[in-house]
């Protein structure tokens, strides 16, 4: 994993807006109708490469695929393992529950597609590895001919797994982790073998608090957080720490967020998990005060933050000054090497449901680019 020697590098989260083209493959898809496998290989090759390209050409350092095949980044796992079929309960998001009405509005934007979220109702096992045997092509294609230095590509959790996927087959929460745990390793592995940095997404550890344990007190909930985090270290046994980076959230949603549960509270756990680096909101109205939380605490010196400088959210387009002087306060914090400039969320987390424009997100990734020359002029 590069670091930031020489001046500030960029990355952002992972997911971008999808073309028009790949959006039509992934509903019939996803709805589980019959579609042209070659034309949809076609398209995917097509939408990586471009997607790459159009990164690098904004003046990200460390870009992704965009997550163009994955319907969703915690849902896509359906279609790679065994055990899931049928569908989950509705996921209540304790935040929305004083406003019922604008809870219907927000289903309302969202109504572009269905998301389709199977529950687990048998063993959890590795059962097709094709798809992600395609990812790792077309994304090596697309690094070679953008010539990229350097790429990542996302992976569920298992823990956020469990909280889209919900559990009708093993005794207990802890039981249900390790299966996916175990399920999970080989994609895990496979991306690092194949010579990219491995993002793991990881909102169960803050947006679970509000949405699966919402009943749970704080206590409770870092203790099942940690159960989590004790499940991704195995997973992930096999891979060194500096090929693997972690992201954090509360949920990608424009929504109060008062019920979010504080960085505070779960810090102390987070650092405990094995990615080297950790991506985390720093944007947002709700969270991008906790940067202070990092002054008080600090990061262990083995860490590399990749704070979130853009809301993910807002059609806003942040200003080059604003992003280099958020730079610049964490870089105060834990060194100017150890921060690599990000964004707080996905702008594509569900393929078309995204709040965002994708031409804006262009503009919003490329102001993060500006932002980060900024701050490299002032820290260098």
């Amino acid at each position: 994993m590069r670091r930031s020697t020489e001046r500030i590098l960029t990355t952002h989260v992972g997911s971008l807006p999808r073309p028009d083209d790949v959006m039509d493959f992934l509903v019939v898809k996803d709805a589980g109708e019959p579609y042209d496998r070659a034309a949809y290989d076609s398209c995917m090759r097509r939408a990586v490469h471009d997607i790459v390209a159009e990164q690098v050409a904004l003046g990200i350092d460390v870009v992704s695929d965009g997550e163009a095949s994955k319907p969703g980044y915690a849902t896509y796992i359906q279609d790679r393992l065994t055990g899931f079929s049928g569908e989950s309960p509705p996921i209540h998001f304790a935040d929305l529950a004083e406003f019922p009405k604008y809870r219907v509005r927000m289903g309302q934007a969202a109504a572009v597609r269905r998301v389709v979220r199977a529950r687990c109702t048998g063993p959890v096992a590795v059962s097709d590895t094709l798809a992600l045997e395609a990812d790792l092509e077309n994304f090596r294609d697309a690094l070679d001919a953008a010539e990229a230095k350097e790429g990542f590509l996302n992976a569920a959790s298992p823990g956020v797994i469990a909280i889209f996927q919900s559990n009708d087959y093993y005794p207990s929460h802890e039981k249900y982790l390790a299966a996916l745990a175990a399920a999970m390793k080989e994609e895990y592995s496979a991306v690092v073998r194949a010579g990219f940095l491995l993002q793991v997404d990881c909102p169960d550890l803050a947006m679970g608090r509000h949405v699966s344990f919402s009943e749970m007190s704080d206590a409770d909930f870092v203790k099942t957080a940690e159960q989590n985090i004790e499940a991704l270290n195995e997973a992930l046994s096999d891979v060194p720490a500096e090929s693997v980076r972690m992201h954090i959230c509360w949920g990608n949603y424009e929504g109060p967020h008062h019920c979010d549960i504080g960085l505070e509270k779960i810090l102390n756990i987070i650092v405990k998990a094995k990615p080297s680096a950790i991506s985390v909101e720093a944007a947002n109205p709700r969270h991008a005060h906790e940067w202070a939380v990092l002054q008080e605490f600090g990061l262990p010196d083995d860490k590399v933050l990749i704070p979130g400088l853009i809301d993910s959210t807002s059609n806003y387009v942040e200003h080059p000054e604003l992003v280099a002087q958020r730079i610049q306060r964490f870089a105060e914090i834990i060194g100017r090497e150890r921060v690599i400039a990000g964004v707080d969320c996905g702008f594509g987390t569900f393929a078309g449901i995204g709040k965002v424009d994708p031409k804006i997100c262009h503009l919003k990734l490329k102001s993060l680019a500006e932002g980060a020359a900024l701050a490299s002029d002032r820290l260098w």
